[in-house]
């Protein structure tokens, strides 16, 4: 299903957890999303991370928040009393990224748990190593319970080789060594089985349909790049050499389970 584009109505309150100031706004259905600013830290690659990370755990099954292209009018900012949002918000003109606004879910904490079941925590650690997602740590899950089940969310720090392109074909085929200190680790007792299960799903034509949604203004300028249509070609890519190279991550994870016991 493509990824809709909504407008932004009204700046409801900043979420200041994170460094890039994320906010709760509404859009013009109604709907209230927790919206991640172009302008902000990492730029545009925090939100092609967002979108194809998201989309791609969607595609593969997992539960994650709604993904909305979202339309943002500086002047949605002109009365914000605070000169760092309202900045923000003059920075971000144009085309952002949203996810739809879980009430009341509540942070994953695996201490009073319930823990997740083996094979839920492996599907899990399988994606976040297959995206080289370095963010879903005990000291921040990035997971959410609602509704008694788990939900992905925050994915902007993943694909981090879109930061520093140069050399991306190798760093695909590269083990994932930060996966030592994923949250759910300790349950990933499954990996090899949910490998066969889900890397069949993430074929070329997939992936090729995700990569389409990001739009051409994220992508330009590519200084690495000849064309915007050559970036988007690097992303194929490296998740292709990625899932060959498959071997390699799955043992670097298996080797860091193996040293919590």
């Amino acid at each position: 299903m493509p990824v809709r584009t909504v407008r932004a109505t009204r700046y409801v309150t900043p979420l200041r957890e994170g460094g890039s100031l994320p906010a709760i706004v509404e859009a013009d259905d109604d709907g209230l999303y927790v919206m991640k600013f172009r302008g902000a830290g990492q730029g545009s690659r925090a939100l092609i991370a967002e979108l194809l990370a998201g989309e791609l755990a969607r595609a593969l099954g997992f539960r994650v928040p709604e993904v909305v292209k979202i339309e943002l009018d500086p002047a949605l900012g002109r009365t914000e009393p605070d000169d760092e949002i309202r900045d923000l918000i003059k920075a971000s003109a144009g085309l952002n990224l949203a996810l739809d606004f879980l009430p009341r879910s509540v942070t994953f904490d695996p201490v009073p748990g319930p823990a997740p079941d083996a094979e839920t925590a492996s599907a899990i650690v399988w994606f976040d190593a297959l995206i080289t997602n370095v963010d879903r740590t005990p000291r921040n899950a990035n997971l959410l319970r609602w509704h008694r089940a788990l939900w992905l969310i925050d994915h902007g720090a993943a694909l981090y080789v879109h930061h520093a392109w140069e050399g991306f074909e190798e760093k695909a085929r590269t083990p994932f060594p930060a996966i030592r200190d994923h949250v759910l680790l300790p349950w990933a007792t499954k990996l090899r089985q949910v490998h066969e299960s889900l890397a069949p799903k993430v074929t070329l034509e997939l992936l090729d349909a995700l990569i389409a949604e990001i739009p051409d203004e994220w992508l330009s300028p590519a200084p690495f790049f000849a064309s915007v249509a050559e970036n988007r070609a690097a992303y194929r890519t490296f998740f292709d050499l990625r899932l060959k190279a498959a071997d390699l991550w799955l043992e670097e994870a298996d080797r860091a389970r193996a040293a919590l016991v």
